[in-house]
């Protein structure tokens, strides 16, 4: 039987509306995110601020809404008035996350002026590591305040009138690590983070505050940590965290495009539980997902093994993304889309140079991973209302996963612009995947591309010299009889979008 699959799309099956923060992503002070990354003084296109303007269209191009900042593990360690001030005051700091040395010339308000060039809102870490409430209530009077107070005024005698009016705030990170310098237990962290909600929100109580939950699935405290840290924190936060990372290890193609479904079940899990301390206090109140960390990450773990202790920023956690590895990323924005009206945050971790779609050269160019294009597609053209397909795809086995469909996909209707979009993956090795979608209730909609993301070898990667894992606009699909029919490359990343016709 050949590889079909069938999608029924309603405009009354509607999930909920895209948070558009859900396409964000993360700049972390590690390896070369920060220097050499975004900030290169002395670069062709670096500005009068050292941001590096190259990189500046990258990220436009990406659209990124929303950049989580500056950790990350780093954060636990980190005195953010280390990176506020003269440049030439601060201090060089050795950085015990990542046994480097750092310099914090880019800091707060370098950061914060950044994320303007690019249109990007900041989703601000605070250290619960090494630190706790006072420090995180005094960044959030120092970045929010007006003035008029001692922070507010001192970041006014810094350059910066007006305050950066911050709305997302993630109480710590990872704090349930043991390799987290600080790290608690979830009764222990959980006391913390809702003292520290409560004394942030009567600084700022416009702000929303992001919960500390399992690094990974697989820890051993998961589920017993979200529930005990959502009992402390549950009337003081908005958003429980998710953090997950995938690889090929195995070198199991059909295995690792099915690791999507493990990551579904991960989110169904921590909403299950958030529902459970609902319940439990009778709160009228619904918990939001944040999946603040999310990507691939296994190519570079041997070269860091490499790296020399207490440099300034060394290449780490670079890993060089190949055609396969874009195909699961595609998977996972899919898997985070069908989950729409919980999940309103996720940051793909992370942006520049460290596991990363966006590479850049020292003085050099700045290139493209693979991965690149499915974030890029889902971020600009997958704005709207989540819509609940009817699917039925023919099927596989793996390793660990039984009944895989051939077809991950999944819609978004945008009412003001009169565009459907769908975005599918074809996961079989061999076969084109034949798909029809019934677009019963969106009358006068017609096809007006098919972007395609194939390559015949799975293993490609792209390079400072040329992406040849770039998508094309070739693709076939066509509206026949009230409907669309399609047939998806095998093992392709597939955007079919429709607009209604004037």
């Amino acid at each position: 039987m050949k590889n079909q699959a069938k999608m029924i799309l309603e405009k009354d099956f509607k999930i909920s509306e895209i948070d558009n923060r859900i396409y964000g992503s993360f700049i972390e002070h590690l390896g070369r995110a920060v220097y050499g990354g975004i900030y290169e003084p002395g670069h062709p296109t670096a500005d009068e601020h050292g941001f590096r303007h190259d990189v500046i269209e990258m990220v436009k191009e990406l659209q990124v809404p929303l950049v989580r900042y500056p950790g990350g593990n780093f954060v636990s360690g980190y005195n953010w008035e280390d990176g506020v001030g003269p440049v030439e005051q601060r201090p060089r700091r050795l950085d015990l996350a990542w046994r480097t040395t750092e310099t914090n010339e880019m800091g707060t308000n370098e950061f914060m002026q950044w994320a303007k060039l690019v249109s990007a809102e900041v989703n601000m870490a605070v250290n619960l590591g090494t630190r706790g409430i006072d420090a995180a209530r005094n960044l959030v009077e120092y970045c929010n305040h007006p003035g008029g107070s001692y922070y507010s005024d001192l970041r006014i005698s810094h350059g910066f009138k007006e305050a950066h009016k911050i709305k997302t705030w993630c109480l710590g990170n990872e704090m349930d690590g043991p390799w987290q310098i600080g790290h608690k237990t979830a009764a222990e962290y959980g006391r913390l983070a809702q003292e520290t909600a409560k004394a942030m929100k009567w600084v700022d109580p416009t702000i929303e505050l992001v919960a500390c939950g399992s690094s990974h699935r697989k820890m051993p405290t998961f589920a017993d940590w979200e529930a005990t840290v959502l009992d402390f924190t549950y009337d003081h936060v908005e958003f429980i965290s998710l953090h997950q990372y995938y690889g090929n290890r195995d070198n199991d193609i059909s295995n690792y495009l099915a690791l999507s479904l493990e990551m579904d079940d991960f989110i169904r899990s921590v909403i299950s539980i958030a529902d459970y301390i609902k319940a439990k206090k009778h709160s009228k109140k619904k918990i939001h997902l944040a999946f603040d960390e999310w990507n691939i990450w296994y190519h570079s773990n041997e070269a860091d093994k490499q790296i020399e202790p207490w440099s300034i920023a060394p290449p780490q956690l670079e890993d060089i993304y190949n055609f396969e590895d874009a195909l699961l990323v595609g998977c996972m924005l899919i898997t985070m889309l069908k989950h729409a009206d919980r999940l309103k945050i996720a940051c793909l971790a992370q942006l520049v140079n460290v596991i990363a779609p966006i590479m850049t050269e020292s003085n050099g160019v700045a290139w493209k991973q693979t991965i690149f294009y499915p974030y890029m597609h889902t971020s600009v053209y997958g704005r709207g209302v989540g819509l609940n397909p009817i699917i039925s795809s023919s099927k596989y086995d793996s390793k660990d996963f039984t009944d895989v469909p051939f077809l991950e996909s999944t819609a978004v209707y945008n009412e003001e612009n009169e565009t459907l979009t769908i975005f599918a993956v074809n996961r079989h090795l061999e076969e084109g995947l034949h798909l029809e979608v019934d677009i019963r209730n969106f009358e006068g909609y017609e096809v007006i591309e098919h972007i395609v993301l194939e390559n015949d070898d799975i293993k490609q990667t792209n390079s400072a010299q040329g992406t040849p894992v770039a998508p094309h606009s070739n693709g076939n699909a066509k509206k026949e009889n009230g409907g669309v029919k399609a047939l998806l490359p095998k093992l392709s990343w597939n955007v079919i979008r429709l607009a209604k016709q004037k």
